[in-house]
């Protein structure tokens, strides 16, 4: 679904198992950087980082904080996003991700969300590409 990574910035936001970024690192993404608020879905991440050898940050912080903090610590935008919030918060959610992600990403940034298809997490970015399975959407949007 999204094509070559090679030299990309990818953010890999409610990060779970970190498995979205790591793949998006095989596939020859530049930077990854993780974030999930769950101290298990830190340890996994890194336990899963060290065992396929990719050095990566992984920050233990809410996510909507850990957008705001890149916006002021004037990192470099990201090309890719992956947001996999856990479905019962897409409600909660949606609003202030909306409001903070266009300051991180990139020109031609991608954003892909996953959220249950009966409550999907509304973004006001363009849906490029939307696929269901069972009861997940996957949305690829436009960032800009």
């Amino acid at each position: 679904m999204l094509g070559p990574l090679e030299g990309r910035r990818v953010l890999d936001l409610f990060a779970g198992s970190g498995a979205l970024g790591i793949e998006a690192a095989s596939r020859g993404a530049e930077a990854v950087v993780f974030a999930d608020s769950d101290p298990r879905a830190v340890a996994s991440i890194r336990a899963n980082l060290d065992a396929v050898g990719i050095d990566a940050p992984v920050y233990r912080r809410d996510a909507l904080d850990f957008l705001a903090d890149l916006r002021r610590r004037d990192e470099p935008p990201f090309d890719l996003v992956f947001l996999d919030p856990p479905y019962s918060s897409a409600d909660r959610v949606a609003g202030p991700l909306a409001e903070r992600l266009p300051a991180v990403l990139s020109d031609d940034a991608m954003v892909v969300t996953e959220s249950d298809k009966r409550n999907p997490i509304a973004l006001p970015l363009p849906v490029v590409r939307e696929r269901t399975y069972g009861d997940t959407r996957i949305a690829l949007h436009r960032g800009t």
